[in-house]
């Protein structure tokens, strides 16, 4: 047995030695061919070739976002270390070139020049900046070595802060966020390249490349210019108001849209405060915001309940989560990411449902005595002396509260709760931006409406919208009755111009009659040319528009902070383009006054509408022709219609028929006397001062200003209240608690 286990082990051992000298043998003979193989099958070198996201552009060709190339300056050690004679050179040119610390790149070489061979030491450098550098180096015998650039794309924004909130903007890995950017990602966004290399069974270095597919471009129908307008006048109206009552912005939001009511598209929408979107993160544009806490929450001093601004003192204290939470509150559009009580500019609706459902002809009259009592409670109108009787088209022009009471009266829950849901309130207009807020729970519905809601939400408190919602249901009133789907993109064209799709205007529906449409006209082209109109304040130079003002009490009720604002149109007879301009909480004792408004509009328009083209109709006093003259505005004007007939209509009768509450010529009393145009001003504010009360008065309207009554007067705060706050994830999208 021990003899054949000898024999056995010296038979394993013998082969084991024939193959070790095999192994030989063939590492001898044919080694090379055969590392030749191996290397043919191995990957040698990949590199990603980026794509270039496409560009965004204003509806005139102008870049409003682009990208451009840039480069990243990278230090291979060991190619570098195989030339000890190219060491010297190569630092002092990237020191000549750069402006680089060559003793800190030295120490890393000398420490890592067998090992690495990536090591960045410049990023994002334009082609200009490193031109020469390459030049340098591929001059004949040059001893510059272990240095390439790698290649990538920065978005640039050529206009820094304009149409911010429109454009959004993307993160590092060149992903959109906010706005056009996160909307339209999938379609700026390109597919990256490859380049592959391999070793040939000769033992070459062979290429293959895979190109880059750039992203596609869309052109938008955003005006640069008229952008640029609406931007001007929100910071004016900031630097005038700013830390003016209190410390802060001159107030919490400023927000305006320029929309064409006969397609949808939005040609201007900006919102202030606004920040530069090549530095999106700089904190001086946090400077004047309310603070907000790691929650998300307004920041308020314990001693005294006041809200905490952002100030130069404490901004850079602020780090963290909190940080966070004041720059989403930065970067989200207030157009269509936060939610409102309307007010007064939502009137013309409640008249315009009412006309369609045959409720009432639009000429019926009322009596308003300065309140009403409705399911308990007394609402009060702006004017607490009382406008008397009025005929629908005054309550419209005086923006009386009871006038719009009787006739949400008129129409009934039902009726008012089904055209609220066709005006497209609590439904999303599906706007192409990222963030736009849902208000489903910001409405009332008709089995959870009462009277006394009926009552408040008739004059535009009690329901909350966004900007967007209102401007896009103003639009169709003013137009025939059509609603169009409010969008910002018209083009999607590719890499080479050529047009990829085309975006056509979306008709959605139709919202009221033609005939209705008119009636509306008519209404509110007395808000700004009546005697007694409460948007006198907003015509621009040379023009007359129509509109209608807006005043809304915030939560809480009674603690004198307003929403105010303006809807516009022109031209009066022939409505083109919408205005609106809401201003949250301007930054003034009294804030209940829609001039704060207006007279954004008015210096929006006076510079807008000779731009497109829409001809002035009104003789120009000596100071509007200063004004034009300083503004390098060519005064023109058309010739006069053939006709010669005006576009205001009457819609004066009082013929109340199938209205109870309307009030019949032997039932009217006298007319009010307008008691308040006998009240001295005060020099100080320009109100006028109620010797009873020593409350402020609007002289024109008779509105009462700094006290517990808005223009849209007190809403009950009893029953069964909801209110929503709209909040805002990590993405920026908007939610509700």
């Amino acid at each position: 047995m021990k003899k054949k286990l000898v024999v056995l082990f010296a038979i394993v051992l013998l082969l084991f030695v024939c193959l070790i000298y095999r192994l030989y043998s063939i590492t001898r003979d044919n080694g090379a061919q055969y590392k030749k193989q191996v290397l043919a099958q191995q990957k040698y070198d990949s590199v990603t070739i980026p794509f270039r996201r496409g560009s965004i552009l204003d509806t005139n060709g102008n870049i409003l976002a682009t990208s451009e190339k840039v480069y990243t300056v990278i230090l291979d050690s060991v190619a570098l270390n195989a030339d000890e004679e190219a060491i010297e050179p190569t630092f002092a040119a990237l020191r000549s070139e750069f402006g680089i610390d060559t003793a800190k790149v030295r120490d890393y070489f000398e420490q890592n020049k067998e090992s690495s061979r990536y090591y960045i030491l410049s990023k994002k450098l334009p082609y200009e900046k490193i031109q020469n550098f390459i030049a340098l180096q591929n001059e004949e015998g040059s001893l510059i070595k272990g240095i390439w650039f790698e290649e990538e794309y920065q978005r640039l924004y050529p206009g820094n802060s304009l149409a911010c909130d429109v454009i959004g903007f993307t993160t590092g890995d060149d992903v959109g966020s906010y706005g056009l950017e996160e909307y339209y990602n999938d379609v700026l966004s390109g597919t990256p390249g490859r380049e592959y290399g391999f070793m040939n069974e000769e033992g070459t270095l062979e290429r293959t490349t895979i190109s880059a597919e750039d992203g596609n471009s869309i052109v938008t129908t955003i005006d640069a210019n008229l952008q640029a307008m609406v931007e001007k006048y929100l910071k004016k109206f900031n630097d005038e108001y700013a830390n003016n009552f209190h410390s802060g912005n001159g107030a919490n939001n400023l927000g305006c849209i320029i929309m064409n009511v006969n397609t949808g598209e939005v040609l201007a929408m900006a919102s202030y405060p606004n920040f530069n979107l090549n530095d999106t993160r700089n904190k001086e544009s946090l400077i004047g915001m309310q603070l907000l806490d790691d929650k998300g929450d307004k920041v308020v001093d314990e001693e005294n309940g006041n809200r905490v601004y952002i100030t130069e003192d404490n901004v850079n204290t602020i780090e963290g989560d909190a940080l966070y939470q004041n720059y989403n509150a930065l970067w989200k559009n207030f157009c269509i990411s936060d939610a409102y009580e309307p007010g007064s500019v939502s009137k013309p609706l409640t008249v315009a449902s009412a006309i369609e459902c045959g409720a009432i002809k639009g000429n019926e009259s009322y009596n308003c005595q300065g309140m009403l009592e409705v399911g308990g409670h007394e609402i009060k109108c702006h004017n607490t002396y009382g406008d008397g009787i009025l005929t629908v088209a005054e309550g419209i022009e005086r923006s009386c509260n009871v006038c719009m009471m009787y006739v949400a009266q008129a129409e009934g829950i039902n009726n008012f709760t089904k055209f609220q849901h066709i005006f497209n309130m609590g439904l999303k207009t599906n706007i192409d931006l990222a963030g736009e807020a849902r208000t489903a729970s910001l409405v009332y519905t008709a089995e959870n409406m009462r009277s006394s809601e009926l009552a408040t939400c008739s004059f535009g408190q009690g329901y909350n919208c966004t900007m967007i919602q209102m401007i896009a249901a103003f639009s169709s009133l003013i137009n025939g009755g059509y609603y169009y789907e409010p969008h910002l993109v018209k083009k999607v064209i590719n890499s080479s111009g050529a047009t990829v799709e085309n975006i056509e205007p979306r008709l959605l529906k139709q919202t009221i009659s033609r005939d209705t449409s008119d009636m509306i006209i008519s209404m509110c082209n007395q808000v700004v040319t009546g005697e007694h109109g409460t948007g006198k304040t907003a015509r621009p130079a040379g023009y007359i528009i129509g509109g209608k003002t807006g005043t809304a009490e915030t939560l809480p009720r009674k603690n004198n902070e307003y929403v105010v604002s303006f809807m516009g149109y022109a031209p009066v007879d022939d409505p083109q383009i919408a205005i609106y301009v809401v201003v949250d909480r301007p930054n003034v004792r009294y804030q209940d006054d829609a001039k704060y408004a207006t007279r954004i509009v008015r210096n929006i328009l006076t510079e807008a509408l000779p731009y497109l083209g829409i001809f002035m109709t009104e003789e120009l006093s000596d100071k509007e022709r200063t004004e034009l003259e300083e503004l390098k505005i060519e005064i023109t004007t058309p010739a006069k219609s053939e006709d010669g007939s005006d576009t205001e209509g009457d819609a004066e009768g009082t013929d109340g028929a199938g209205d109870e509450n309307s009030v019949t010529e032997e039932q009217t009393p006298p007319a009010n006397s307008e008691i308040w145009k006998t009240f001295a001003i005060d020099p100080e504010t320009g109100y006028a001062v109620d010797p009873n009360t020593g409350a402020y008065i609007d002289p024109d309207t008779g509105a009462t200003i700094g006290g517990t009554f808005s223009d849209e007067g007190e809403e009950p705060t009893s029953g069964n209240e909801t209110v929503t706050e709209i909040t805002y994830d990590e993405n920026g999208s908007p939610s509700q608690q």
